[in-house]
């Protein structure tokens, strides 16, 4: 959450000559509302249902740079699905994400005590992060376009 994966991941995708796509862009184009409406009015199982379908359409049409909502990856099927390719995790200190996000009302899950909910959140996430993947790029104090270049580094690839 606010660690930038939208402008870095579409940075990635222009230096690659590649389409990018973002599965919570998907979400909210198919159900016609923000995803914290979503949260808010269906709950957070049934967005994670809706996201599960989401990603797996994006993986099997997508062949490009695709980011992912920051939950994804709780669901066992996701992560299966996401080992045959290549994956980034980007990654923030709380200090960092907080200043980002602040008290926005629009993450849900951010929406009582940013710094602790986030801590939480990160702690039961970031061992599934690192489980897959292939690259962890630090975005702290760093502009998108050197992240973009870390994460074309740190997975080899070469600019379009």
């Amino acid at each position: 959450m606010g660690v930038g994966k939208s402008t870095v991941g579409a940075l990635v995708a222009e230096r690659l000559g590649r389409a990018y796509r973002d599965t919570d862009d998907d979400i909210v184009a198919e159900q016609g509302r923000t995803i914290a409406d979503i949260f808010l009015d269906d709950g957070e199982p049934v967005f994670r249902a809706v996201e599960k379908q989401a990603v797996r359409r994006a993986l099997a049409e997508h062949d490009g740079v695709l980011a992912l909502g920051g939950g994804a990856i709780l669901d066992d099927e996701t992560r299966a699905l996401l080992s045959g390719h290549r994956v980034v995790y980007l990654s923030m200190d709380v200090e960092e994400a907080v200043q980002r996000t602040g008290l926005n009302v629009a993450r849900p899950l951010l929406a009582v005590n940013p710094r602790r909910q986030w801590r939480e959140l990160m702690e039961a996430r970031r061992p599934l992060y690192t489980e897959v993947a292939d690259a962890v790029v630090a975005t702290d104090g760093r502009t998108p376009e050197e992240v973009a270049q870390a994460i074309l580094d740190a997975l080899e690839l070469k600019e379009a």
